[in-house]
């Protein structure tokens, strides 16, 4: 018999604080770069590129407040096991299936990473490597990577235990709901994802499977296709043969020069599955009913850049790859999800062992075979969908027990539907239920139910966002109204009316917040809007006004401090970090930014000092190239002055190609 329970896991952890209080306020007018579409790509696969991407993470705080100080710390899981496989789930941290253990054999099917360790990667900064992340809704890592579920446990009808996750998303506002179960026998887990459009319009929508395998010189990646589109850091989005259509055989992830994506054209009608295969031909298999047709995988690359970004994510000697599913061909696209309409899919995950002289050999067809002929003897497609279907009616029906609960949002919009008297549109298998009603929610339930926003106090932080436009329409209709015409209201207003582009409403909007109670963060958003519109000078006034009102606000001290980068205003910046409090001077991305300013201001041993001295920024962005173009501007600088020659194009090419950076600041990704 199977078995679900719940426990800790402890794992060296880094800690993980609260949530930035400043809104993600992005350009108004923000100018994408167009995908370079190659003429090898189908007019069928470019259908949807770029569609349902041009999003910002508004109502989402960022999750920015982490270090790299790592000590034991107990994580939540809820752990599915039968005889052949144990599942760990990470309950507070999306869900994350962290670890498919194949009892028999011992074997761990994923890559697990021996640290809990956030890097800045997902929408909303933290991120971890490792396991299987469920990402939905928005192109990119999901919001609730680093953000609790809801976890409850069900029953099959023949009473094995059934574990579902599941949130509202508040992007999109939809709900998704995920199933997991192992039936008893079975060395297969089962999922099933069902994904919700609860609106009377079609909304974009978006699913991938993120699993993380161990990297080794002889894992193989198997996959039913023979061609892939490819879009590399520094490349153009083309179709390329696989397995050598690259210049090398991209299916082993170690031959990857460089960070880049393979994106498998699975034809039509072909079963789905992925699989990551060792000398052996043993590891793990990924496989799915049709409607998750997309497969994909993701190399750090063997540049100097992709094996410290590894090292950053974890510890050194634990590298890692991605083999991952979606519902779309690419990541560079959402799907239409109609109105009202829901879908649904099945995933399985298990040990695959095949012939590893077919599998490694040079008959790519014959590769693919072996693998497709063994998946379809160990659990055959039929079998699934007959699985699916004996479940199914537990699938629909309301959970047994709510073992952990997510956020308030979902319960306050079902709150918010019934006082409005529209339909209800949650499944009554996903309870969002009062009790998860918290913190962030009360000012808004009081708006909802008492016809006002209270008004708070301008020197704590503003809480949560909202900028649904049925709330949106509330507070205006009571500000309108005399109700709640506070500072509050007006701070809200003006983020709502942003974040549709009403730039000279949003303006009058913080102008009238700051008339009635002076606050940072009107005044930051102020700063936001001016930096937007090229006025760096009032920018790095107004963020500098900000700072004054709350000192303490790590984020808001590092946004000043680059304003007055921008501005040109580098003693500004150095002057503004020496009057920082040791904690706030000693994070790593202050410290970046005061090296960016003493080399602006000609300190260059300044500079040095802080490269040199062991720097480590926690939230350094993927792509981000700060560092090592701090360091290559400091040999320009230097060089000039010590041999008398101008900085040109000639000594930007010999300083790169003679002081290559230290390894420890090297998070180059592309050449």
């Amino acid at each position: 018999m199977s078995e679900l329970r719940v426990e800790e896991y402890v794992i060296p952890a880094a800690r993980l604080g609260g949530k930035n209080p400043l809104p993600p306020l992005r350009p108004p007018a923000s100018v994408h770069a167009e995908i370079k579409v190659d003429e090898s790509v189908p007019e069928e696969a470019r259908r949807y590129l770029g569609y349902g991407c041009d999003v910002g993470i508004l109502p989402y705080r960022l999750q920015d407040d982490y270090d790299r100080q790592r000590q034991p710390r107990p994580l939540r899981v809820a752990v599915l096991e039968n005889e052949w496989l144990r599942a760990t789930f990470l309950l507070d941290l999306g869900g994350r299936l962290w670890s498919l253990i194949h009892k028999p054999t011992g074997r761990e099917l994923l890559y697990r990473n021996p640290v809990f360790q956030p890097g800045n990667l997902a929408v909303r900064n933290a991120w971890l490597a490792g396991g299987v992340e469920w990402n939905f809704g928005i192109r990119g890592h999901t919001p609730f990577t680093c953000a609790p579920l809801f976890a409850a446990r069900a029953t099959s009808p023949h009473g094995a235990p059934i574990l579902r996750l599941y949130e509202w998303e508040r992007i999109r506002q939809a709900p998704y709901q995920l199933d997991f179960w192992l039936p008893d026998g079975s060395p297969f887990l089962f999922a099933r994802v069902r994904l919700l459009n609860p609106h009377n319009r079609e909304i974009p929508s978006y699913w991938w499977s993120n699993i993380a395998v161990t990297q080794r010189e002889d894992v193989r990646v198997i996959v039913p296709a023979d061609g892939a589109y490819n879009f590399s850091y520094a490349g153009k989005f083309a179709r390329v043969a696989i397995p050598d259509g690259p210049g090398f055989d991209a299916t082993y992830p170690t031959n990857a020069p460089r960070a880049c994506d393979y994106f498998f054209d699975i034809p039509d009608g072909r079963r789905p599955w992925i699989a990551a295969l060792d000398a052996e031909g043993r590891g793990l298999i990924q496989s799915s009913t049709e409607r998750l047709r997309g497969r994909k995988l993701f190399v750090w690359g063997m540049g100097p850049g992709g094996q410290r970004w590894q090292e950053f994510l974890a510890e050194p000697g634990y590298a890692y790859c991605e083999i991952q599913a979606g519902v779309a061909r690419t990541q560079y696209e959402c799907f239409p999800m109609p109105p009202q309409s829901e879908i649904s899919w099945v995933e399985v995950y298990g040990l695959m062992e095949a012939d590893p002289a077919k599998v490694h050999g040079n008959d790519w067809q014959q590769a693919r075979d072996a693998v497709d002929e063994r998946l379809e003897a160990m659990l055959p497609d039929e079998r699934v969908r007959a699985e699916w279907a004996r479940v199914q009616p537990a699938l629909e029906a309301p959970p047994d027990e709510i073992l952990s609960r997510g956020s308030g949002w979902g319960a306050l919009e079902r709150l918010r539907r019934a006082r409005a008297g529209e339909t209800a549109s949650f499944p009554k298998a996903i309870p969002f239920d009062d009790a998860s009603l918290g913190e962030d929610q009360v000012p808004w339930l009081a708006l909802l139910e008492e016809g006002a926003l209270p008004a708070g106090d301008p020197g704590k932080t503003p809480g949560a966002w909202l900028v649904q436009d049925e709330w949106r329409a509330l507070l205006d209709e009571a500000v309108t109204a005399g109700r709640g015409d506070h500072w509050l209201s007006w701070l809200h207003l003006g983020v709502m009316r942003y974040s549709t582009g009403e730039v000279e409403a949003a303006r009058q909007a913080w102008e009238r917040s700051l008339a009635l109670a002076p606050s940072a963060w009107a005044l930051r958003c102020l700063a936001v809007l001016a930096a937007h519109e090229k006025r760096a000078g009032d920018a790095a006034d107004l963020w500098f006004q900000a700072h004054a009102l709350a000192p303490e606000c790590r984020p808001l001290a590092v946004e000043c401090c680059q304003a007055l980068i921008e501005a040109g205003r580098p003693a500004e910046a150095l002057s503004l970090v020496d009057r920082f409090s040791p904690e706030l001077r000693g994070h790593g991305r202050v410290r970046l930014l005061e090296a960016r300013a003493a080399l602006d201001a000609g300190e260059l041993d300044r500079v040095e000092s802080i490269l040199l001295g062991g720097i480590e920024v926690p939230d350094m962005r993927e792509g981000e190239v700060a560092l090592s173009d701090l360091w290559y501007r400091l040999q320009e600088r230097r060089i000039a002055a010590a041999e008398g020659v101008p900085i040109d194009d000639a000594l930007k090419e010999r300083v790169r190609r003679e002081c290559p950076p230290p390894r420890q600041i090297d998070f180059r990704m592309a050449g």
